[in-house]
């Protein structure tokens, strides 16, 4: 049949139907997707966001760190945000997220607004999405259009957060799982920018201390003035390095630690990354060039990060029919 049909035919049949089915995807997340059914919704997220942030600061950094945390496994899905069970434990209890995440409490009220606003209709992985953006926003970034009409999952497993990058992963270790996510290595350079607001547990960089390599106890990587200072702040326990049960934090930015701003990679070109995930940025000379350009262009920086935070909220999203929207973020509908 098609060889009935002349070529050029055959090319515009196929151009309509890429363009058609381009077309579709992209609609399914759109910006102002909750224009006409709850108008209000995006300002209800923040004005929780804000009243949250006023109490405590943490809480900006929490949220971004939920939202990158919940894309990477099943996508932005919102399943990072289901409680454990008796007979599943969920990605809130996995080894990256286990006793340290925050923000529940904001995700949860804005919900309990929304359901009385406009009721089954605003999904949790869009709060958590809009909350991030919100988040950086009140730290003193830029703000961001999010493309919304994500659906929530149903399904949480712990054992699934082995999908998210770890602090002590080397570049080639992090753009790998940023590629897996079809995110480039570009939008990681970007994304990693958010340790400028927030703080660490001890735990998280403590090898770099005390327990480096064979050949070196610390990492010859580090400032040294500055690896003082964090083996005053997080001292090693009995057991020759720093106490897992003591709930021992640092400013990942010690220079403007609630301000979204280029602080970090400043931090990085002094050797100051706290992570070895932060300072392998300086192994390669095209990252290097990023850190730098980032430096001396904040603007530009915070661009590429709301652009970079629109690509990873794209991450195997749910939409049309597929999963659900929760009545109660904490828990699948029955």
């Amino acid at each position: 049949m098609l060889d009935q049909i002349p070529t050029i035919k055959i090319l515009m049949i196929l151009l309509v139907l890429v363009l058609y089915l381009s077309s579709d995807v992209e609609a399914q997340l759109r910006v102002d997707f909750y224009r006409n059914t709850c108008p209000d919704a995006e300002s209800i997220i923040q004005e929780e966001v804000r009243k949250a942030f006023f109490r405590d600061r943490g809480i900006a950094p929490g949220l971004v760190r939920m939202h990158f945390h919940d894309c990477f496994v099943r996508g932005c899905d919102a399943s990072i945000l289901i409680k454990s069970t008796p007979a599943n434990v969920a990605e809130e209890d996995g080894p990256p997220n286990a006793g340290s995440l925050r923000g529940f409490e904001v995700i949860e009220s804005a919900k309990d607004r929304l359901e009385q606003e406009c009721r089954g209709l605003v999904s949790c992985a869009d709060i958590l999405a809009y909350a991030a953006r919100d988040s950086v926003v009140v730290t003193g970034g830029l703000g961001w259009d999010v493309p919304a009409g994500r659906r929530d999952g149903r399904i949480s497993r712990a054992e699934e957060t082995v999908d998210i990058p770890a602090p002590f992963d080397s570049l080639d270790q992090i753009t790998q799982a940023f590629a897996k996510k079809t995110l480039l290595q570009d939008d990681m350079i970007a994304l990693l920018g958010a340790h400028t607001i927030g703080r660490s547990h001890c735990t998280s960089f403590s090898d770099r201390l005390y327990n480096f390599s064979s050949t070196n106890s610390q990492d010859p990587t580090l400032d040294r003035r500055f690896a003082a200072l964090l083996k005053r702040q997080c001292p090693r326990g009995p057991q020759g390095t720093v106490d897992p049960n003591r709930d021992l934090v640092v400013p990942m930015d010690p220079s403007s630690p609630a301000m979204t701003d280029v602080g970090y990679y400043r931090s990085v070109l002094l050797n100051r990354g706290l992570f070895t995930s932060d300072q392998t940025l300086l192994t390669i000379p095209r990252a290097r060039a990023q850190v730098v350009q980032n430096v001396q262009n904040p603007l530009l920086w915070m661009r590429k990060f709301g652009d970079a935070m629109v690509n990873m909220g794209k991450i195997g999203v749910l939409t049309g029919n597929d999963g659900e929207i929760r009545v109660n973020c904490r828990v699948i509908n029955g």
